[in-house]
């Protein structure tokens, strides 16, 4: 029944490829040095056909390729200009499309997973997918009470393929590392083998949709669709239309951009404080651009898809994070290392300087010292850039630093959504939703002190995280 062990041997042959690949345009590289190029130049090209390779194969792949690839897209504004640029569209497929599975094994998936009578459940079904992901992909249908809804079926052998793919990656992260400067390869793949039952259960992920879709019944700027019936390899959703992120980022107007990535930030702080869950997978795939008041054509609203991955934070995001964060803004250094210490950023051994450790923090710290910050590719570029030479102190700080595992998916979800704003090219109020959701931020959120409505206060939020 599954398209995709069947295809095994073929989907390995691709990747075990990508080093010999590597390898070989090494010394082609090497070649071109020889002749009198310029090690610049011949970097550079050598980084664009590597990276031209990496997507091509990824994005005819699914499971854990794609899923690798997506993980990777977000971090495409880190990339220099003249490198990123001849493959923004294969990334842009990525977070949108992927070859999808025949419909005889969709339809054997649904009468398996739903019965013989599936189609009584469905006033319509359309057999073409309205999109695919790493180890699934949606049809839109009508179910039967008349609700528009997407049908969410998940690839026989998916999981299989997921492992397999990861251990492919991983053999060779070393390699891939020089693509995303300042980025480390491989506890990104560890983290994903980690959740890859999370990822097939669907059961967690209705459950988180859920919780999501309560929490957001009635709010005026973030839509999440209520869950309509889930079994094994199959979750039916509420449809929401929109306009997808990736085509705000390649074709939106400065008005679109600036509100989707408020949006985004909104979400991504508020939703750990009000479900104590964090959506743990912001590529602009997962997001959409819906019209909110017919009569006023600035109002939007952000569409957010697919639950799959999430971090459980039951007191929301860990309140040391908005401590350490107000506490720099206000200059105090040496509390901050103090506090960063306590939390195992720094291990017992190492001693570092405060202000150097502050200076390594900047790509977090400077969008929320000014009133709004416009993020750019540009300043994501210099960023990435400062932490990834090995002749920088930025550099060789974050060598000595830790990143304790509480830690580790908060990290990279806040890094990708940041990715993403840079993408958009927006204008947000950044320090207004830190003020609003982020725990012991606002200056008044002391340790101790509970919040409005009963909810625990500072010290009760860390313990519980």
């Amino acid at each position: 029944m599954s398209d995709l062990p069947r295809k095994a041997v073929t989907r390995t042959a691709k990747l075990a490829a990508l080093p010999l690949g590597f390898a070989g345009r090494a010394t082609w590289g090497l070649g071109k040095r020889i002749v009198g190029e310029s090690a610049e130049i011949v970097g550079r090209e050598l980084q664009q056909r590597t990276a031209e390779q990496l997507f091509k194969v990824l994005g005819e792949l699914k499971g854990g390729a794609m899923k690798f690839g997506q993980a990777l897209s977000v971090f495409e504004s880190a990339l220099p200009e003249e490198v990123a640029g001849p493959y923004r569209a294969a990334l842009t497929k990525l977070q949108e499309a992927a070859p999808p599975m025949p419909t005889r094994t969709v339809h054997a998936v649904l009468e398996e997973r739903l019965g013989a009578d599936w189609r009584d459940l469905f006033e319509e079904f359309e057999d073409k997918p309205a999109a695919a992901a790493s180890i699934g992909q949606v049809h839109r249908a009508v179910w039967h009470d008349g609700r528009e809804v997407a049908v969410k079926v998940q690839y026989p052998g998916a999981g299989e393929a997921l492992l397999s793919d990861l251990s492919q990656l991983s053999r060779f992260a070393r390699l891939l590392g020089p693509l995303i400067p300042g980025m480390d390869i491989k506890p990104l793949i560890a983290e994903m083998r980690d959740r890859v039952s999370e990822e097939l259960d669907y059961a967690l992920e209705a459950e988180a949709q859920a919780a999501h879709a309560a929490e957001f019944a009635d709010d005026p700027d973030v839509v999440v669709p209520a869950v309509v019936h889930q079994c094994e390899q199959v979750l039916v959703t509420e449809w929401i239309d929109g306009i997808p992120l990736s085509e705000i980022i390649t074709d939106g107007t400065q008005e679109q951009r600036d509100r989707a990535g408020q949006l985004l930030a909104r979400f991504l702080f508020s939703g750990p404080a009000r479900t104590g869950l964090l959506h743990a997978d912001p590529h602009p795939g997962n997001f959409r651009l819906l019209p909110g008041d017919p009569e006023d054509e600035g109002d939007w609203r952000l569409g957010v898809l697919d639950f799959g991955t999430v971090d459980r934070l039951p007191g929301g995001l860990p309140a040391p994070i908005g401590i350490s964060l107000r506490m720099t803004l206000d200059g105090e250094a040496e509390t901050v290392y103090e506090l960063l210490c306590e939390e195992g950023f720094v291990k017992e051994s190492i001693e570092l300087d405060p202000d150097a450790v502050l200076d390594y923090l900047l790509p977090i710290i400077e969008p929320a010292r000014v009133e709004s910050f416009t993020f750019t590719r540009s300043w994501m570029r210099g960023q990435a850039a400062r932490v990834a030479d090995p002749r920088s102190p930025a550099y060789q700080l974050g060598k000595r630093l830790n990143l304790p595992p509480a830690y580790l998916l908060i990290h990279r979800v806040t890094l990708s959504t940041i990715g993403v704003l840079c993408q958009l090219g927006a204008t947000v109020r950044l320090r207004d939703e830190l003020e609003d959701w982020l725990p012991g931020f606002a200056a008044e959120d002391e340790p101790g002190l509970g919040s409005e409505d009963g909810e625990p206060g500072e010290e009760e939020q860390a313990a519980e995280a």
